[in-house]
């Protein structure tokens, strides 16, 4: 038997300890906002502890936590040092956005029905804490001589940008790979993906009886205007193509509004927030002036409105780095051999934290448990799943991409 059919072996005869790991892991509810996700580092940190994964927890700083918009968070590092040699970093994240509706399963309940679990971050990642952890413990069960050190790091705040989780890690050089591996999906291995800027934009009227407008500005009235031309944007970003495969244009979203105060009130303020995704050519300064620039001309078309800006995230694309030739080509190779087709290298419109990574210039690409695309993993929307199969053979990519880069 090779020792990549003792690694297949030994992921297949811990499987079912494996998707009880992940089930405990779903069970604890981690929804950012509001983020207060130390409880589930604390629960993982247990578990990981009890598979002879000894955890080191690091608290953030409170005031960095509140003032990155969330409640809580701790941190995980599990570090396997075998000797001289280059350290391999594999990240996922746990928190997520609230469960919304239309659930048909307990969100938090991690139940399995015909060959799949069921639950919030159940593809998306929390899947990734088992896949890396049981690759890990595979790759140790042969126990041969290996080279350098695997960091695996479990952090809390993908959703609102990863500054407080691997960013903190790496600006307090906690963790210092010479490569990383973030959470993912099995059939394509991620080597670039967008960038994304949101801002929250407040448009501010004068509030005044709804039986006497004209004494009033309508702020609803503004942010119409506001909101049309950028939307008009969309049908300019259909001309702007992206390069690289998988990647096709930037867009705009806008996801949340409030304003008003009652329904006899013309309203004196509306606020919503905007999502705009921009493809690795495009220049971010660039892209945060165009849209700053369209929303004052709107806005001046309204007399009397005025506009406040902020902005909350700028997460930048993800640009491949030379030195992921090593991850792509093993992850290819192996991905190849277990799942039986080709598994293709290319961007995804998504952001992770990956970028975090290579921006301080330790090449990463994203490969994991999730399942072929976003929309099958019913990724932010109801009924999030994951085909036990498609974690069981990532185990095994991962395990055996491990081996040959430490062997």
């Amino acid at each position: 038997m090779t020792h990549y059919e003792q690694l297949d072996a030994w992921i297949d005869a811990h499987f079912d300890e494996q998707v009880r790991f992940l089930q405990a892991l779903i069970q604890v509810p981690t929804d950012t906002p509001p983020g207060n996700n130390a409880p589930h580092a604390e629960r993982a940190a247990e578990l990981l502890d009890a598979m002879g994964l000894a955890t080191e927890k690091h608290p953030v700083p409170s005031g960095l936590v509140q003032a990155a918009g969330l409640e809580t968070i701790t941190n995980l590092i599990v570090r396997r040092t075998y000797g001289a040699g280059r350290t391999i970093a594999l990240n996922a994240h746990g928190d997520v956005v609230p469960p919304g509706d239309g659930w048909t399963h307990d969100p938090y309940g991690g139940e399995i029905e015909d060959g799949k679990i069921y639950g919030r971050a159940a593809a998306v990642s929390k899947c990734d804490f088992s896949t890396y952890a049981f690759a890990v413990r595979a790759l140790e069960s042969l126990q041969l001589p290996l080279h350098g050190g695997i960091d695996l790091l479990f952090t809390y705040d993908e959703e609102f940008g990863g500054e407080v989780g691997p960013g903190w890690l790496l600006k307090n050089k906690l963790t210092q790979p010479d490569l990383l591996i973030a959470a993912g999906f099995s059939y394509q291995v991620i080597t670039a993906h967008n960038g994304c800027l949101q801002l929250e934009v407040t448009v501010h009227g004068k509030m005044a009886h709804a039986a006497i407008p004209t004494t009033g500005v309508d702020a609803l009235q503004g942010a119409v205007r506001i909101l049309n031309a950028l939307y008009a944007q969309n049908t300019l970003y259909q001309q702007v193509m992206s390069q690289v495969a998988g990647i096709t244009h930037p867009y705009l979203n806008v996801g949340l509004i409030d304003g008003g105060t009652n329904t006899n009130v013309v309203p004196g303020r509306v606020t919503f927030k905007l999502d705009r995704r921009m493809i690795p050519e495009e220049n971010p300064t660039e892209v945060e002036a165009t849209l700053r620039q369209v929303i004052a001309d709107a806005a001046a078309q309204t007399p009397g409105i005025t506009v406040d800006i902020q902005r909350m995230l700028l997460a930048r694309a993800l640009q491949p780095l030379p030195g992921n030739q090593p991850l792509v080509e093993a992850l290819q190779k192996h991905g190849k051999t277990v799942f039986g087709e080709p598994i293709p290298a290319l961007g995804t419109p998504l952001y992770t934290d990956v970028r975090l990574f290579c921006e301080a210039g330790i090449p990463g690409v994203v490969y994991g448990a999730g399942p072929r695309t976003v929309l099958e993993s019913h990724a932010k929307r109801a009924d999030e799943r994951l085909d036990l199969q498609d974690l069981r053979r990532a185990t095994k990519v991962i395990a055996r991409t491990l081996l040959d880069l430490l062997a």
